[in-house]
């Protein structure tokens, strides 16, 4: 079963209820959602498909990067949604897991308390000739997972090295604004 473009939708509507002033940046998904594209599948290259992310951050304000190993950039945990997956939150969690060993037991609050993402990218991912794979967006929902500093076990395929870094080194602003205001709440 892999999440429906209903849920896609959903999730997208929460956010929009959430955080309103970023309705402008969200158009290319919305696009894709109008089209019925199939935005659970990682061939769907039209605009592009969803994805999962996690914003693993402790008490003090440090957030987990990890070294991506194809992209080679630091980034947050997350990746592609798998056909197991039953919604957004869950492949989120699923994937903080599968790169970094951080299991669920480990986070100090669940899907009711981060049901609505804090933060939606759309970045772009560069053609990949040898997959087969043209240039196409990803729609990054990314869920915050509150947990004390850890140690990590890397997925060595996709993953070289972590880092558990201040929310003021993330790349995005708007990302570490949000964190930033969830800190002084």
């Amino acid at each position: 079963m892999s999440i429906p473009n209903s849920h896609i939708r959903a999730v997208l509507n929460s956010y929009l209820d959430r955080f309103p002033d970023e309705a402008h940046s969200v158009e290319l998904l919305e696009q894709a959602l109008e089209a019925d594209h199939e935005l659970s599948s990682r061939k769907e290259f039209r605009i592009g498909h969803a994805t999962a992310g996690a914003v693993a951050l402790t008490p003090e304000g440090r957030v987990l990067l990890i070294r991506h190993n194809a992209l080679d950039a630091w980034l947050l945990p997350g990746g592609h949604l798998e056909p197991e997956d039953s919604d957004l939150w869950e492949a989120s969690v699923r994937e903080l897991e599968e790169e970094t060993g951080i299991s669920a037991d480990l986070l100090e609050s669940g899907r009711e308390a981060n049901a609505v993402p804090i933060d939606l990218d759309i970045h772009t991912i560069p053609a990949n000739p040898a997959k087969g794979e043209p240039e196409h967006r990803h729609f990054d929902f990314r869920y915050l997972h509150r947990l004390q500093e850890t140690p990590v076990r890397l997925q060595a395929e996709e993953v070289s090295d972590h880092a558990w870094r201040p929310h003021t080194d993330l790349s995005s602003p708007r990302l570490a604004g949000k964190i930033a205001e969830l800190l002084t709440d």
